[in-house]
C-alpha cells in the first residue's frame, strides 16, 4: 500500500480570493460572449457622495474569472443552465429566487 502523501499547496495572490462568485456579469462583442464572475471583496460600505452629501452603499467586487464563449455555444450554455436549474429545483424543492413551490417570493 503506498504511503500517504503530504501536500504543501501555495495559493498565488492573484487567486487567493478563490473562485466562488457572488454574481456574474454578461456582455458581448460581435465575435464572442463574455461572462465575468465576480466575488465581493467585503460587505457593502457606506460612501458619501461628495457633490450631494448623500450616503449610499458601495459594493466592491473583483472579477475572479472571465470566460469567453463563441456565440454558437451561448445557446447550448443557456439550455444546459435551464436543465440544471430545473433539476436543482426538483432536488431541493426550492426555486432560484429563494421561494418554495406554491409560495411567493415577494
Amino acid at each position: 500500500m503506498p504511503e500517504p502523501q503530504q501536500l504543501q499547496i501555495d495559493v498565488p495572490d492573484e487567486v487567493e480570493v478563490g473562485l466562488p462568485a457572488d454574481f456574474a456579469s454578461l456582455w458581448h462583442t460581435p465575435a464572442t460572449f463574455v461572462i465575468d464572475f465576480v466575488a465581493l471583496k467585503h460587505p457593502p460600505q457606506p460612501e458619501v457622495d461628495e457633490v450631494t452629501g448623500e450616503t449610499h452603499p458601495l459594493v466592491s467586487g473583483r472579477v475572479v474569472t472571465r470566460v469567453r464563449i463563441p456565440p454558437e455555444q451561448v445557446f447550448e450554455l443557456a439550455k444546459a443552465l435551464t436543465t440544471q436549474l430545473d433539476a436543482w429545483e426538483r432536488e431541493t424543492g426550492r426555486r432560484a429566487d429563494g421561494s418554495r413551490p406554491g409560495t411567493s417570493s415577494s
